[in-house]
Order: structure tokens, then C-alpha cells, then sequence
């Protein structure tokens, strides 16, 4: 890395210095590339400027040096630009002579030369012949008045040079039939001989142009194997005394959605590594916005809010948010969700706080059962639990995006809620002593209009409660089983809609649904 700086400074030094002449900042790119191609065996320019690629270079190179001078001078950052848009058109085409019985040629070399076997390639409408443009700058009446060409000559002398290819001792006519996935319009040449051919007397002109063979079949087959045989889902098993002991509610959901992911993550203990240097995402939202939240509850955790607990609160938030309101995206666009956030929190906790005799945020719990293995720890962590005046407990949790439905908690596939419910009426969180539940809430913080909701995640929190824990006693009951597998996304429609692990599964391989392209 070092080397590479040292080679590179002088050019950075150009690059970001006050507007510079073309030719000396090409001419400081060109030193540059040619110090880095020198492997300390051979020169570097030598290096650069060899073979077909070197040679398009070389040129490319020499044009852009011979019109620098008209060039005005331009600033370091939009050299990398000009330079891009300049090289693009810029073609590496092979030496000729590469196979001695082969010769790619254009219409004026086909012109010009003669060969025993000629394939014309092509052959649609807009190609052969070229679509005629209109003029922006001259009408027809004008080109006639300087004593231009019409527009059409290229037509007339495109149909001189398929009529002139035509007559060659044997030739092959080839079109696409379809172009960026477009079905194409054969070429008018190809119309008027199958119309000649009909008026000869041939039953259908069309079939007499067709290939006698199907060269398109021979095609495919070069890359179409002898047979196939469809992937499997993987089915990991590894020994129970492998298998986790202790789990998060959310990996609860995980394990019932996708098992394979708590495969990879507890068993193989694979972890994803964050992107370097990437933009904050929901999950970073998510979780600056818990943090101020976190922060202000256990500032107030008893008692009526104070006047100014908005703008309390937006301090708070702040503090949460230094880190990223540097980026102009999260000012933009986080920063005023949060505000209206916190105006929602503010007003409803006011109203909320008349009924509410205490409350924690961000504890953590855990709750131990015996199973077919052992004991089973569950852990969970509750994003707020309040004791209400009635001697009840609330369980509540705080979604920045969209909040299960209450049919999918009764339903299993969403039980974090309803363990946190179970943990709290056994007394699992410390202190935190153990109560009836009596509101299993989920806040929707989406900072949109309106800014916040809340929506009860059942009729029933004791029911629920009772009802997720039996199923997870009885999930890592079946998991204590060895013969039972790990298996990747069993129910398609529940599975999540993001992981780590779709790679590391091969999903793409075996998944036969179109749910799978997006994740």
C-alpha cells in the first residue's frame, strides 16, 4: 500500500490542485500508469502499450493528447469523468489474419472482396437497411438546394450491397429474431425475396428461405448439458450435544421460520460481517430510535411527564443520532421522522401515564424449562414493560416498520411478544416482580401520517402467552430429536424476509417459487 501511494502521489497532487490543462493532467495519468505497470522485470511502458489492448490505448492516447489544447481547463474531479465518457466508444477489436479461412467484414470490404462461402448477418429492419434519421438542421427541400444527397441514397446503396453480397457462390442469410428481447422486423430484403419466391410458383416462400438445418438447436446444445439433476434443500443434523441450549425470542421466530439460519448462526456460529463504511439502514434507524426512547423512560419512570418533555426528548434523540447526522440522507430523511416521532410518544405517554404506576425499558429476562435434551433457556429482551395502576403488567413493543398481524402471533409466527409475556408473569425479569399480563401492545413508530399507532397483539395476552410457550416447549422438543434437520425456509410463505444465510443455503439452486428473486 505504501509503493502504491508513493506511485500515485504526484498524480493525486494534480488531481486535486486548482482547474489544470488536459494534456498535463493525461500526461501525469499516463506517467502514473506506466510507473505502476513496471513489475521490476520489464518496463512499464512496454507493459501498457502491448498487445491489441495496448495498441487501442496507445491511440486513444495519442487523439486525446493531439486535442487537448482545445480543450479548457478542467478541475481534478471531473477528469475521471471526461475520461470515461471519451473512452467508451473506444473498441479492442483482434488482430486480423486470426483464423486463415475467416474474415469479418463491413458492407464496403464485402464490397470490395469476394469469397466462396458469405454469411450476411443482420438482416432486420433498421439494421439492414439503417433507419434514415430525420436532419435536425436542413429539410429535405434544403439538403436538395446545396446539392446534398437525399437522405435515402443509404437505403438505395445498402440494397447495392445485399444485392452485390447475394451473388456470391453460396450464401447464408441470418437475422434476430428478437433484439434486447424485442421481437425484430425481418429486413425488407428478406420480404421481396419471399414475395418473388411466392409469385415463382412456390407453395410458400417463407419455407424456402428457412434453414434446411436447425442451426439455432445446435446452438443451444453447446451449452445445454446431457442432464440435470435438480439441487436439494439442505438438511443439516447435527448431534444434539451440538444443538443450542439458550436462545433469544427472536431466534425463536427464526428457528420457526427458517431453522437453518439458528443452524448457521449457533451451531456453525457464523456471523455476518457489517458492509465497511455503509449508509445506516432500517435496522440502524430502528435502533437509534430505541435508544432515545430507552434513555427518556428511565429518566421518567414514575409520575406525570414534565412540561418541557418534548424538547427533552428531542435532545435525547439528538444524542442518539450524532453519529449519523452527519449524513445528509439522515438529516433529510430520519431526523424529521424522529421529530414527529417524538411529538406522537410525548402526547400519548401524557395520556398513557394516568393509568401507569411504573415503568422499564430495555430489560432483559430469561426463563428455564426442562426438555427432552435438558434445560432450555429462553432469553428475551422487552423494549418497554409498564406495571399499570390495576396491578397488571404491559408488555409493549416498538416497531420502526411494519408490526405483525395478530393472526400471525396467534398463530405462532411471531411469538417474541408473547414470551416476553410468559418471562414477565413467572417473574423473569429482574425486578420486574412476576403479574398477570394484561395488554400485549405493539407501537408503530413510522414518524409518517400519523406518526405513531398502537395495536394490541391479541385479545387474550394470558392465552397467548401460555399458547407460545407450549410451543416453544414443544419446537425445542422436536429439535432435541437428532433425526430432525435444520431445513432451509420449510414454509416459503412464512419465511423471513431477509437473512444472512441464502447463500451459505443455495436457495436459488432448490427454490422452485418466485418469492425467492428478491430476497
Amino acid at each position: 500500500m505504501t509503493r502504491l501511494a508513493d506511485l500515485a502521489q504526484p498524480f493525486a497532487d494534480l488531481l486535486a490542485q486548482a482547474p489544470t490543462p488536459l494534456g498535463t493532467l493525461l500526461a501525469a495519468h499516463v506517467a502514473f500508469a506506466e510507473r505502476l505497470a513496471d513489475d521490476g522485470q520489464s518496463d512499464g511502458a512496454r507493459r501498457l502499450w502491448h498487445g491489441e489492448a495496448g495498441d487501442a490505448a496507445a491511440g486513444f492516447v495519442a487523439d486525446l493528447k493531439a486535442a487537448a489544447d482545445g480543450v479548457p481547463p478542467l478541475d481534478g474531479r471531473d477528469y475521471g469523468e471526461l475520461l470515461h465518457t471519451l473512452m467508451a466508444p473506444v473498441a479492442v477489436r483482434p488482430a486480423y489474419g486470426r483464423h486463415p479461412r475467416l474474415a469479418i467484414w463491413g458492407p464496403l470490404e464485402a464490397r470490395l472482396q469476394h469469397a466462396d462461402r458469405l454469411v450476411v448477418g443482420g438482416l432486420n429492419e433498421g439494421s439492414w437497411p439503417p433507419e434514415v434519421a430525420a436532419d435536425p438542421w436542413m429539410s429535405r427541400p434544403m439538403r436538395l438546394a446545396f446539392g446534398l444527397p437525399p437522405a435515402e441514397r443509404r437505403i438505395g446503396l445498402a440494397a447495392h450491397d445485399f444485392a452485390q453480397a447475394f451473388c456470391a457462390p453460396q450464401v447464408v442469410l441470418t437475422r434476430s429474431a428478437r433484439v434486447e428481447g424485442t421481437p425484430a422486423v425481418p429486413s425488407r430484403w428478406l420480404l421481396r425475396l419471399d414475395a418473388v419466391l411466392a409469385a415463382g410458383g412456390l407453395p410458400d416462400g417463407a419455407k424456402a428461405l428457412a434453414p434446411v438445418d436447425d442451426w439455432l438447436a445446435w446452438h443451444a446444445a453447446l451449452e445445454r448439458p446431457a442432464g440435470a439433476e435438480p439441487g436439494r434443500a439442505p438438511e443439516p443434523r447435527p448431534p444434539v450435544a451440538a444443538r443450542p441450549r439458550r436462545l433469544w425470542a427472536t431466534a425463536i421466530e427464526t428457528l420457526m421460520r427458517d431453522p437453518y439460519a439458528v443452524y448457521a448462526r449457533h451451531v456453525l456460529g457464523l456471523e455476518a460481517l457489517p458492509p465497511i463504511d455503509a449508509d445506516p439502514g432500517a435496522a440502524d434507524y430502528g435502533s437509534i430510535v430505541h435508544a432515545a426512547l430507552d434513555a427518556f423512560l428511565k429518566a421518567h419512570r414514575q409520575g406525570p411527564l414534565p412540561a418541557d418533555s418534548l424538547e427533552r426528548l428531542r435532545q435525547l434523540g439528538r444524542a442518539s443520532f450524532a453519529r449519523t447526522l452527519a449524513r445528509p440522507g439522515v438529516w433529510a430523511f430520519w431526523w424529521p421522522r424522529f421529530e414527529r416521532v417524538a411529538a406522537w410518544f410525548v402526547a400519548h405517554e401524557t395520556a398513557r401515564r394516568a393509568g401507569l404506576s411504573e415503568t422499564w425499558s430495555e430489560v432483559e429476562g430469561e426463563l428455564s424449562f426442562a426438555a427432552p435434551a435438558g434445560a432450555f433457556t429462553l432469553l428475551a429482551r422487552a423494549d418497554r414493560i409498564d406495571r399499570l395502576a390495576d396491578g397488571t403488567l404491559a408488555v409493549i413493543d416498538y416497531k420502526t416498520g411494519a408490526a405483525p398481524s395478530a393472526k400471525e402471533v396467534a398463530a405462532g409466527f411471531a411469538p417474541q411478544l408473547p414470551i416476553e409475556a410468559a418471562i414477565a408473569q413467572r417473574g423473569g425479569f429482574p425486578g420486574i416482580p412476576g403479574r398477570p399480563v394484561g395488554q400485549l401492545l405493539y407501537w408503530r413508530l413510522k414518524g409518517g401520517l400519523p406518526a405513531g399507532e398502537e395495536r394490541a397483539a391479541g385479545d387474550d395476552p394470558g392465552r397467548l402467552a401460555g399458547q407460545a410457550l407450549a410451543g416453544v416447549e414443544r419446537l425445542v422438543g422436536t429439535f432435541d430429536d437428532p433425526q430432525t434437520p435444520y431445513r432451509a425456509r420449510p414454509h416459503p410463505d412464512k419465511a423471513p424476509k431477509y437473512s444472512d444465510y441464502l447463500h451459505l443455503a443455495r436457495v436459488k439452486e432448490w427454490a422452485g417459487g418466485d418469492d425467492e428473486e428478491d430476497d
